[in-house]
């Protein structure tokens, strides 16, 4: 993977030159997609560092695309909505997006977050000696950034492995809200409550599925959330 290497997926001309020209001044090489039908097969060749993905696309939208790419990547994707609407957003977060921006959009801002996201997935993982984390049939690597169920890996996205690193290191504690977005957003955006819950929502089905046995994640009413 290229972290230097970034694939924009845009229909929109002037949008998708803005982003190249800033992005290359940045540092980035970008390669830029102007519809969705070959989109999963070239970012699966490629490997880019980051995708920018447009939600409304011609031959195959933004959230099918990144249902897709989630089967096989766990590369940070970020969407362009220009739907303001918070649920369009909750459901780009719950096919695996790592982080969104609604148009109109300050290039500069997109670049930031580019850099934002790609530091911290750089220093989550310091490599030290206990480089993993087990809770029951649950295991994570913090060298390679994986998560497995019974050896059997799950694909999580950043924010997700963030937040379950954080109840795998202490199972039965009980984290509010507050602390779960201190612990999945490193830059101090602000998110919403919903936002968390939606994360949390996607790393119980994705244990779910993976077996019957495994630790799970309890809300508790007026407090947060706890592994057991």
């Amino acid at each position: 993977m290229n972290n230097l290497d970034i694939v924009v997926v845009e229909d929109e001309p002037k949008i998708a030159q803005l982003l190249v020209d800033y992005l290359e001044r940045d540092g980035f090489f970008v390669t830029v997609l102007n519809d969705g039908e070959h989109a999963v097969e070239i970012i699966r060749e490629r490997g880019p560092g980051f995708v920018i993905l447009d939600l409304m696309l011609p031959g195959k939208d933004g959230l099918a695309i990144c249902r897709e790419v989630r089967q096989f990547s766990s590369v940070p994707i970020m969407m362009l909505t220009a739907k303001v609407d918070e649920i369009d957003r909750l459901v780009g977060l719950e096919l695996g997006a790592d982080d969104y921006v609604c148009k109109p959009f300050s290039p500069r801002e997109v670049v930031a977050r580019v850099r934002t996201i790609q530091r911290r997935l750089q220093h989550q993982a310091p490599l030290t000696p206990q480089s993993e984390l087990s809770y029951r049939d649950i295991t994570i690597n913090l060298e390679r950034y994986e998560c497995s169920v019974r050896g059997q890996r799950i694909e999580l996205t950043p924010v997700e492995l963030q937040l379950l690193r954080g109840f795998v290191s202490q199972p039965g504690r009980v984290f509010s809200r507050d602390q779960l977005m201190d612990m999945a957003y490193k830059d101090e955006r602000v998110v919403s409550d919903r936002t968390i819950d939606t994360h949390i929502k996607n790393i119980r089905r994705k244990l779910s599925q993976a077996g019957d046995e495994v630790g799970q994640v309890h809300s508790i009413y007026g407090v947060g959330y706890k592994l057991e």
